[in-house]
């Protein structure tokens, strides 16, 4: 018998996902990310390719899981092209992370006022 992290090591953050899959099954679905490194963490990030607006899909699951306003961050990467909102909370045992990415409007970022 070796080490190795098995399934079951991933039920914590699984679980959770079963649970805001049964909670919520009307919010936008986000891409999931499980981690064999941080084995209690479950990341949920929103893009806006795959469903246009992903500000307004983050701020959906923000307000179902009970995260205050004031705690969401707010960055630029890529070279002022992607606005990124991030929040964390305990949702079942789990820490989730929830990320949205969504490019800066074109007029914004010709008049370099995505890059504040």
């Amino acid at each position: 018998m070796t080490d190795a992290l098995t399934l079951g090591g991933l039920a914590v953050p699984m679980r959770a996902l079963r649970l805001l899959a049964l909670d919520f099954p009307h919010l936008p679905a986000p891409d999931v990310h499980l981690s064999t490194i941080s084995v209690e963490r479950l990341e949920l990030s929103l893009h806006d390719v795959a469903m246009g607006d992903s500000f307004a899909a983050f701020e959906a699951w923000r307000d179902a899981l009970g995260i205050a306003p004031d705690t969401v961050t707010f960055r630029v990467q890529a070279n002022g092209g992607t606005r990124v909102l991030r929040a964390d909370c305990r949702f079942g045992d789990a820490e989730v992370g929830l990320i949205a990415y969504a490019s800066v409007p074109q007029a914004a970022a010709g008049r370099g006022e995505g890059a504040r």
